[in-house]
């Protein structure tokens, strides 16, 4: 009896039962030696360990709940959860649950009001929104937790709005067990593809759909977002899935980014031989991995830092990670053991996202796996009081949203463009003159060099080793040209665009999202610019541009510029270093950089 209750904090009855069923145990224990039972000469009393654990309990629960949303689409048919992360009003939910409903709903909290709240990005294959609620900046935020540390076994508790119960806003609260982490779920009839998600048998319904997964210190471990059903069914049949909310926090600066974000591939597939292990089935010669020496037949031995002993380990971790991250692999050939930091690809093209992203909601499975929330089952009505408003886009909200194919909306993408530009701008290069710049310095501290870049064309002279390496924007043979043969001189054209013109250089420009630099360094702010086929990725840290990538040709490796820093005072670049997959790295100092004036010659008539 004494080992029961030593634990307090793992007590789910509230104090008046656990005291009811120690005196009832105890009844039956005297019943079966013969002796009455008389309740006056007994005192049931709680030890001050099981009280204080039961009034953390509720204040935990107290103050999760007021960061729990209930969200709804403007017709005000159906709805979801979510639960806020900031208190300028950041707010994580379920694609599916937004799907369809515009950029603007309707949320309500537990204080009994009703918020307005604008889209702002989407992630349609791991499930995720994220949203903004408006007219307050001290919205009350739940701490975010760490689900690498969730084990089978674990207590946790959900709250949300299932089946629209909640007429004040007030959350439901189910209380569990994690029955198990790192499960990943197949696509079924989607896209949505729950990867190294949380398994719990915490009661989920038709309205928790994006609504948190708490662990007992009120942390958001996970977003609840896929149920079992029986079938024709949609009811919980005992297992639930909250998408894991470290797989979240990777994608955060993503979705805020205001794009239709998009998951990862290797671009190679594995199996599983006789022995148990992990093997490259098949790989695309036009992929960073197989740029860097990962062959088909090699071993991988650990992917994203976790060990790797099946297809379904695999596929967890590659689904949480967006495209373009650089993440460790480690695989043995001939039992040598190789590591390397792999560059993702795209999962899906742009066309596809763009379909995915739009309506209709996606169907039932026929597994009895589903996504939960949205539209209310057959026969379930609306309940009184919980109709929101017609939709009307606030005047003072409007600015806030922009439409652009590709993004969900592109006027938080405009807010970071100018942020990250602002910083280009102290560089002092900013001119609407076509400009000449000269850079003299040594290679790899030996061979002194001298690069020439223009509007139209570029030069890298290298008087000791006889070399001289040409481009001409104008002839797409030369487009490669550089030390090594990897495009460091399309790489510093491009640089120079970029420092000179801004965005107006490129048909494309936006703001990717954040990720760590060569995926062991600082977290980087990302810009990516397009121009005639030619795609860069631009890291910032803190605001300074610390280097750049350069995919000159599609199917060609990537051409890496690393920036030592910058001169004070001269804002010009110390040195840098360039990286392609399969060379030795080559090292420039700079000891001085001219710039001038550039008349850009004009072409004889035909």
């Amino acid at each position: 009896m004494t080992a029961l209750f030593r634990d307090g904090a793992r007590i789910a009855a509230r104090p008046k039962l656990v005291a009811r069923f120690k005196l009832t145990f105890l009844a039956g224990v005297l019943a079966l030696c013969g002796l009455a039972f008389c309740p006056g000469l007994l005192q049931a009393e709680l030890s001050p360990e099981v009280q204080q654990a039961e009034q953390k309990r509720v204040d935990t629960i107290a103050r999760a709940s007021r960061s729990v949303v209930a969200i709804f689409p403007p017709d005000g048919k159906g709805g979801g959860s979510g639960v806020l992360i900031s208190s300028d009003g950041l707010t994580l939910t379920n694609f599916h649950v937004v799907q369809g409903a515009g950029p603007f709903l309707k949320c309500g909290l537990n204080d009994g009001k009703i918020y307005d709240a604008v889209l702002i990005g989407i992630d349609p294959t791991g499930d995720v929104a994220i949203i903004q609620l408006l007219g307050r900046d001290d919205f009350p935020a739940a701490p975010l937790g760490d689900s690498n540390t969730v084990e089978a076994g674990d207590w946790a508790f959900a709250m949300g709005n299932p089946f629209l119960l909640a007429e004040d806003f007030t959350p439901t609260l189910t209380y569990g067990m994690v029955s198990g982490v790192h499960r990943y779920q197949y696509p079924a009839g989607s896209i949505l593809e729950y990867t190294d998600c949380i398994q719990v048998d915490t009661s989920i319904n038709p309205g928790n759909s994006g609504g948190p997964l708490f662990n007992t210190d009120g942390e958001v471990i996970g977003i609840n977002g896929r149920i079992s059903v029986e079938k024709r069914g949609r009811v919980n049949a005992g297992a639930g899935y909250a998408i894991s909310i470290n797989q979240i926090k990777y994608f955060r600066d993503h979705l805020l980014s205001g794009r239709v974000v998009d998951h990862a591939t290797l671009g190679a597939t594995v199996r599983t031989d006789e022995f148990s292990n992990v093997i490259v089935d098949t790989i695309l010669p036009s992929c960073n991995a197989f740029f860097q020496g990962l062959r088909e037949g090699d071993e991988i031995v650990s992917f994203g830092g976790r060990p790797i002993g099946s297809v379904n380990q695999f596929k967890n971790v590659l689904g949480i990670y967006p495209k373009g991250w650089k993440v460790p692999l480690t695989y043995r050939r001939d039992g040598e053991r190789y590591e390397l930091f792999v560059r993702l690809e795209a999962l899906h093209s742009a066309g596809e996202l763009v379909e995915f992203a739009s309506p209709p909601a996606p169907p039932e499975s026929e597994d009895g796996e589903e996504p939960h929330g949205g539209p209310l089952p057959p026969g379930m009505p609306q309940l009184p009081g919980m109709h929101p408003p017609k939709m009307e886009i606030p005047e003072e909200y409007a600015h806030l949203f922009e439409g652009r194919l590709g993004f969900a909306n592109y006027a938080f993408n405009v807010k970071k463009q100018e942020q990250l530009l602002e910083g280009l701008k102290r560089l002092g290069q900013s001119s609407e003159e076509p400009k000449k710049w000269t850079f003299e310095g040594v290679i790899n501290d030996q061979a002194p060099y001298r690069l020439v870049i223009t509007k139209v064309a570029g030069m890298l002279q290298v008087p000791s080793e006889q070399r001289v390496f040409l481009l001409d924007l104008g002839r797409p043979e030369t487009h490669l040209a550089g030390w090594n043969n990897e495009g460091m001189l399309m790489a510093f054209y491009e640089f120079q665009q970029l420092l000179t013109h801004g965005a107006d250089s490129f048909a494309e420009f936006y703001y990717v999202g954040s990720e760590p630099l060569d995926g062991n360094g600082p977290r980087v702010d990302v810009l990516a610019t397009m121009e005639a086929g030619r795609e860069c990725r631009w890291y910032f840290n803190q605001g300074q541009l610390v280097g750049w990538d350069t995919f000159v040709i599609p199917e060609t490796p990537v051409c890496e510029v690393r920036l030592d820093g910058w001169e004070s005072g001269e804002n010009r670049p110390l040195g840098w270093t360039v990286n392609t997959p399969g060379q030795p790295p080559v090292r420039f100092s700079v000891s001085s950089l001219k710039t001038e004036s550039f008349e850009v010659p004009e072409l004889p008539t035909p």
